[in-house]
């Protein structure tokens, strides 16, 4: 087993159980921006502190950062902070695990980003995975509790939010491997910590303010939420620590797609803990998905 499988799935873990927290912490504690901003503030300060231990007991030195690397830093962590918010809103639109899955169409999407903007064209096989993804994404945009054909939902909000979420993923994905590509040092661990301690310092610093012109009070609730809050802290920390790790190691594509464990994850959580009923369309749809995803790992 290749190291970057355990760190996979330990990030796919880690983050099932921070869209749990967020999803409570957005059902009337925080809105979706203070949800968002409570990852990256009360993380920041764990990753900083945990990367001075690992270079001091390691003898580490910090790489040079270049014009490159923080480029591609700054488009990461962008995308992951506009990304992140249309999860959060999605999770009030549609139930945990169904919002979870729409957000997995970043792997489908990931190859379309590689197609329009490196020109990397795919299979005949790998097209026939798109389309079944595709089927999958239909069968999900019928939103329950409204009548009308699978047509008429497409335009709707959960859809939007979902595919939004899903491209800029992929995007950030893309991009936080660049940076750790950038890096010149043999230790993925530190390539990985690098980057994650500049990336989560400027959202953390461009989402502060944000909060502070537009909405001032919601700081003031992302502290008073802060017992739930640290733990969407801790767990972010763990989680984005090993898909960076992952990411060093891997290209995103294996590794968004090994991700895909997440979807399991979260179905497990919408019923115990959310009480969410799956239905059968809702399965067929993730079940598709998922099906989607394993035929483009094959063919890419």
């Amino acid at each position: 087993m290749t190291l970057w499988i355990p760190f996979t799935l330990a990030a796919a873990t880690f983050q099932t159980a921070r869209f749990m927290l967020q999803k409570y912490l957005s059902m009337g504690q925080l809105s979706a921006a203070g949800a968002t901003f409570s990852r990256f503030v009360y993380s920041a300060p764990l990753i900083l502190l945990g990367l001075v231990v690992y270079m001091q007991l390691g003898g580490h030195v910090l790489p040079a950062l270049s014009g490159r690397f923080f480029v591609f830093a700054t488009i990461g962590g962008l995308t992951q902070i506009l990304a992140t918010v249309c999860v959060v809103l999605l999770f009030k639109a549609r139930n945990f695990a169904v919002g979870i899955t729409f957000k997995k169409t970043e792997v489908i999407l990931s190859v379309l980003v590689g197609l329009i903007v490196l020109g990397e064209g795919v299979s005949l096989a790998g097209l026939v995975a798109i389309l079944v993804g595709v089927l999958g994404v239909l069968l999900l945009s019928k939103t329950p509790g409204i009548d009308g054909r699978w047509f008429e939902h497409l335009g709707s909000r959960a859809v939007a939010l979902g595919l939004a979420s899903g491209l800029l993923f992929a995007i950030s994905a893309v991009s936080y491997r660049g940076a750790t590509l950038e890096l010149d040092a043999g230790d993925p661990l530190l390539r990985a910590g690098v980057t994650l301690a500049v990336v989560v310092c400027w959202q953390t610093l461009v989402m502060a303010i944000w909060l502070v012109l537009r909405d001032p009070g919601e700081l003031r609730a992302v502290w008073q939420a802060r017992r739930v809050a640290l733990w969407v802290g801790l767990t972010s920390m763990g989680g984005s620590l090993c898909w960076f790790v992952a990411f060093a190691l891997q290209t995103p594509a294996y590794v968004k797609a090994l991700g895909q464990v997440e979807l399991i994850l979260s179905l497990i959580a919408s019923v115990l803990f959310f009480k969410e009923t799956i239905t059968a369309r809702e399965i067929a749809g993730m079940a598709l998905l998922v099906l989607s995803i394993l035929g483009l790992v094959l063919v890419i």
